[in-house]
């Protein structure tokens, strides 16, 4: 395995390639909103915000996001998107308790180790009322088979996920390890039926693959989707 912080580094180079269209696009407008759906207030976390792909969808409705990343890589393409940065490990976050209004971490939770552990630690930065919003990988998807049966995706030169730690973890497994003080409000699935994400390249089935990713990651067979989005609230001590 190699270290994360490496990896993410490597990825970095190329990781805003083609993503602003496509597969990865409606992944990122998914994402954001449910942010605009569970948050409220204008200190927000982006835990773990990579290049500040999401959080860059979200500034026009939030007026102060803090984006936290490991990786020197991608908050330098954070920090050149206009976002305010910190170099973090999400198991040691460099904040006082209760002070962002909501948080919200995708793309990043399935490479903790500890994640039970960092789970806490976003919890103890958020206020009481505040939400959450945490994206796992689903071992019950298309991206769980390929998961188990070895498919490799390249992510840059002579990297590909499979050298970094990478956890897949079922509802019933999220809400165990979810803090004490955090309840599940709703959860949204994400990239339901895409086996490739290039056939979102394909304009006809690429439409089609679209319509059908967001009728759906709300309804039934949400708990097929690749990602697991949870959406958590602190319990509010007045309530």
């Amino acid at each position: 395995m190699k270290d994360v912080r490496n990896y993410y580094d490597r990825f970095s180079t190329g990781y805003d390639q083609r993503r602003g269209r496509g597969y990865h696009a409606l992944i990122d407008e998914l994402e954001a909103e449910l942010v605009k759906k569970s948050i409220r207030g204008g200190l927000v976390l982006d835990a773990g915000c990579g290049t500040g792909l999401v959080s860059a969808r979200l500034k026009a409705v939030y007026p102060r996001i803090i984006g936290a990343d490991l990786s020197f890589g991608m908050l330098r393409r954070a920090a050149a998107r206009g976002q305010t940065v910190v170099q973090a490990n999400l198991g040691a976050l460099p904040f006082k308790d209760e002070v962002f209004d909501g948080l919200f971490s995708f793309k990043v939770l399935a490479h903790v180790p500890r994640l039970r552990n960092a789970l806490e630690e976003m919890a103890r930065v958020v206020r009481p009322g505040g939400g959450l919003i945490l994206e796992f990988y689903n071992p019950r998807s298309i991206r769980g088979l390929k998961k188990k049966f070895h498919i490799r995706h390249r992510i840059a030169k002579e990297t590909d996920e499979t050298e970094v730690y990478t956890g897949f973890h079922t509802l019933r497994t999220i809400r165990e390890m979810l803090p004490a003080g955090l309840k599940i409000e709703a959860v949204r699935g994400i990239m339901i039926f895409t086996p490739l994400a290039l056939l979102h390249r394909i304009p006809v089935l690429g439409k089609i693959l679209g319509g059908m990713e967001r009728g759906f990651c709300d309804g039934p067979l949400k708990r097929f989707g690749g990602f697991l989005d949870v959406r958590a609230r602190k319990n509010d001590r007045k309530s």
